[in-house]
């Protein structure tokens, strides 16, 4: 499998490890646990902390199917190469990144490693074109 393709399927573990945040917050207030094995009817006050873990889950959500399409597109079109796995590595450090400063909450942060990731998908797409 390529650098490209590896990437893609970390970013999808990424995805999915994400919202264990969120869980873990949970678990570990009083009443946690019940209402989150519950039917979540009523509101429940969460840590900022945890609200940001599914903020950044919410984003990664958002943002993993283009980085899909782009690494895809590029497998199948013949393009993917030294500059499609090197974008792809730069888009999952930019998503680690921004999930881990998020949830800390520094927001000029988190806006750099955002962008980063962005920058990783504009250089598979440029060569996708090229």
């Amino acid at each position: 499998m390529t650098v490209d393709l590896w990437m893609l399927v970390y970013s999808g573990l990424l995805c999915a490890l994400i919202p264990n945040v969120g869980v873990f917050g949970l678990s570990r207030l009083p009443g946690g646990l019940a209402w989150g094995f519950g039917n979540r009817d009523t509101p429940f006050t969460v840590p900022g902390w945890v609200e940001r873990g599914r903020r950044a889950h919410a984003n990664m959500v958002e943002n993993l199917p283009v980085f899909t399409i782009l690494v895809l597109v590029a497998h199948v079109a013949g393009k993917a190469d030294a500059t499609t796995a090197l974008g792809s590595q730069i888009f999952f450090v930019g998503r680690v990144a921004h999930a881990a400063i998020y949830i800390a909450g520094i927001p000029v942060l988190r806006t750099i490693a955002f962008a980063v990731s962005v920058v990783g998908e504009v250089m598979i797409l440029v060569r996708i074109f090229s």
